[in-house]
C-alpha cells in the first residue's frame, strides 16, 4: 500500500514512516497541509496518516478538502491535542479513525487493518 503522511513534526512523521515500512508499505512523507493537497493526485496514495495540528491549513482542513474530491480513502487523524469540535468535525468529514499520537506507533498494525488489505482501485479516482 502507497501511504502519505501528513505530519509538521520531522521526528514523529519518521518514527511513523519506518514503522509503516516495516509492515512492508510505501511510505510519502510531507510536513504541511498545502504541500500535501498540492502532491495528493501525483501521489495516489492509498490511505493517508493526518496530524489535526498542520502549520497554514489544518489537518481538518485538509481533510475536508481531501473528502470534497475523494469520499472514500481512507483517513487516520493522528492528533496530541485536538479540541473536542475538531474530532467531532473529523467524524462527520467520515474519517477511518482516530489515534492519539502517543500510541500511534502500538496501534499501526489495528490501524493499517482498517484500511483495505490491497491497493485500491484508483480509475475511478480521476475526473477528467
Amino acid at each position: 500500500m502507497r501511504i502519505l503522511i501528513i505530519d509538521d513534526e520531522v521526528d514523529v512523521a519518521g518514527l511513523l514512516a519506518r514503522a509503516v515500512e516495516e509492515q512492508g508499505h510505501e511510505t510519502t512523507l510531507v510536513y504541511d497541509g498545502e504541500t500535501a493537497l498540492s502532491r495528493l493526485k501525483d501521489l495516489r496514495p492509498d490511505a493517508v496518516f493526518l496530524d489535526v495540528r498542520l502549520p497554514g491549513l489544518s489537518g481538518i482542513e485538509v481533510l475536508r478538502k481531501i473528502r470534497a474530491v475523494d469520499p472514500d480513502l481512507p483517513v487516520i487523524l493522528i492528533t496530541g491535542h485536538a479540541l473536542t469540535q475538531e474530532l467531532e468535525e473529523a467524524r462527520r468529514l467520515n474519517v477511518t479513525d482516530i489515534v492519539e499520537k502517543l500510541y500511534v506507533l502500538s496501534h499501526l498494525t489495528e490501524a493499517l487493518g482498517r484500511f483495505n488489505a490491497g491497493p485500491r482501485d484508483r480509475s475511478a479516482d480521476d475526473p477528467s
